[in-house]
């Protein structure tokens, strides 16, 4: 049978674009001879739709996008959408997450999730009811089981989860001969070696054939990377259960919508599509990704701004180009997203502004080729300080005037904004927003942060793989080296450094890598080798910034565990943890 995986990108409520692409690409899979066409999990209304399930036309307009298409689906194909639907039990909560096959006018299968992840961004238990049965679709000569997305997860060790029911033993009960997995897996960089590995230890199990679809696009913080692909025993399998006879047979692009058949026919050894490339690679630049994983993060920010944008309907955006290297990036990531035409850097400095840092801004924002705008903040400080000059008493300068400067050019940044229709990005990291090291009302202001998830190791590391990559294809470091080379500084004050206020990045991110993402204590951590003293300041620290991330804009989501949906903490709380 040849079957088609159809990874497309659903926007959420787009019930009118979502049934056109489904439509789209189910006729160019038939050209191509496809038998099953294979969707995404929630393909019809996109995912996550979140409390949009509580308003009931939402539903309704999902369940009738799902009629529409059994009307003009081609006939003589199946075509595998996943939708919400009402719940079919007599008791639970109102709407199930489900997997139907259309097939010649009629929704000939229907398979409900049945586990419900309630962890990191996800929260699916709030609005649905678990499957409680599985069988197969036969069709075609072959028993096809439907696991959707959680549904295998089971076979991994996510902490704090665990799952009575087993839908891929089940599944493997009734006797199937091909497990197909509609997915909306979110994008985490190196999420990829684990998918594959769970899906060659099922197909290993069960001795069949695993076809992996997944979703692709951004929708708010949550990346989808696609790269669906297929997992089947070649002819040798029978002879053996090493994982060598279950290779990877074919595999979609990543952040890219596409569309691939696999020939189930086909057991040889031979796969299709980019694969294993650069898996094996060292870690260059200390941050525990390969190059080819540096690439595939830069792709996932890429697109993650392009559909925040397309998908909020701004065609223009614009930062404020300090001369630092998180602003560097984030206006190098905006200029690939949308084009340079549409990206407006501006500079804004102050009295406390080096002339490298504006000679390096203006440098960077000619080598991207966009506009390149210059506001100074002086005159507008300086009426500020005098309006103050009463009420602050006399009092030495301090953070108040400090966050004063990053307030002017938020207010800037956000005039511009309201103006011209144009989406402000916010340019600080993720160890920034850790530490509360930003300014509400200031360099927070904006719709996005780009790189909100990135420690600031990962950005200096993300940086250097451009210049590497440029300089290999013949050009020259497209972000200005000194950019990259010298120290880290908000320039606020006279002769101010981050290392001032903050422990080095180095030191300062495997510290919050063991808090955030393991959840570990003081003594903890100190345990692993680190100053206790300093584990306890940072957490600390880390607590008491609540209130800040709680007003910042969503970030991107590339780490196990980002800022907002994937870590909700209270703000007003005893910081025990020390």
């Amino acid at each position: 049978m040849h079957i088609a995986i159809a990874q497309i990108n659903s926007t959420i409520g787009d019930f009118a674009g979502n049934q056109q692409k489904i439509l789209d690409f189910t006729r160019r899979a038939v050209q191509q001879g496809a038998e099953l066409a294979l969707f995404p999990e929630l393909a019809v209304c996109g995912y996550p739709p979140m409390d949009l399930l509580d308003q009931d036309r939402f539903v309704e307009m999902n369940i009738r996008t799902v009629h529409i298409l059994q009307r003009e689906l081609p006939p003589d194909v199946a075509v595998g959408v996943g939708f919400v639907n009402r719940n079919p039990y007599s008791r639970g909560k109102s709407l199930v997450n489900e997997y139907g096959i259309i097939l010649n006018g009629k929704l000939a299968f229907e398979q409900i999730k049945t586990l419900l992840p309630t962890y990191d961004v996800f929260d699916e238990a709030r609005n649905f009811e678990p499957g409680r049965e599985w069988s197969a679709f036969e069709y075609k000569g072959e028993r096809i089981g439907i696991a959707i997305c959680e549904d295998v997860w089971r076979e991994t060790d996510i902490p704090g989860t665990s799952y009575d029911r087993d839908p891929v033993r089940e599944l493997l009960d009734v006797g199937i001969s091909l497990l197909c997995v509609p997915s909306a897996s979110p994008f985490v960089a190196g999420k990829l070696k684990v998918r594959r590995a769970l899906a060659e230890r099922i197909s290993v199990r069960g001795n069949v054939p695993l076809v992996y679809i997944n979703a692709v696009g951004a929708n708010d913080s949550i990346l989808f990377d696609g790269r669906s692909f297929v997992v089947a025993p070649t002819a040798e399998a029978a002879k053996s259960a090493a994982l060598k006879d279950y290779p990877v047979r074919l595999s979609a692009k990543a952040f890219e919508e596409d569309l691939v058949v696999w020939d189930s026919t086909d057991t040889s050894a031979a796969g299709t599509g980019a694969v294993n490339a650069g898996d094996d690679e060292t870690d260059p630049f200390k941050v525990g990704l390969t190059r080819y994983e540096l690439d595939i993060l830069e792709e996932g920010l890429i697109m993650g701004i392009r559909d925040y944008m397309a998908k909020c309907g701004f065609k223009r955006a614009h930062l404020g180009l300090s001369g630092g290297i998180d602003s560097a990036l984030v206006a190098y990531l905006g200029v690939k997203a949308i084009g340079a035409d549409k990206i407006v850097c501006f500079s804004m400095p102050s009295r406390f502004s080096s002339q490298g840092s504006k000679d390096d801004a203006q440098e960077l924002a000619e080598n991207l080729g966009c506009r390149y705008e210059a506001l100074p903040i002086e005159p507008v400080f300086t009426s500020f300080l005098s309006t103050l000059e009463g009420v602050f008493e006399r009092r030495p300068f301090d953070i108040a005037e400090e966050n004063l400067q990053a307030r002017i050019r938020g207010t800037l940044l956000m005039a511009f904004s309201n103006k011209f229709d144009s989406m402000l990005l916010t340019t600080g990291n993720k160890s920034e927003l850790a530490m509360g090291y930003c300014t509400l009302y200031g360099d927070m202001n904006g719709a996005l942060g780009a790189i909100g998830d990135l420690f600031k190791t990962e950005v200096f590391a993300l940086c250097r793989r451009i210049n590497e990559r440029h300089i290999a294809a013949g050009g020259k470091a497209i972000i200005p080296p000194a950019i990259i080379e010298k120290p880290p500084s908000a320039e606020l004050r006279p002769d101010q450094k981050d290392q001032d206020s903050l422990p080095p990045y180095e030191v300062l991110d495997e510290i919050l890598k063991l808090y955030l993402f393991n959840n570990l204590s003081k003594d903890e951590i100190a345990q692993r080798g680190w100053d206790p003293e300093l584990a306890a300041r940072i957490i600390k620290t880390v607590a008491r910034s609540e209130f800040k991330r709680r007003q910042a804009p969503p970030v991107l989501k590339v780490s196990p565990r980002a800022f907002g949906m994937g870590r909700r903490m209270p703000i007003a709380r005893s910081i025990y943890e020390v």
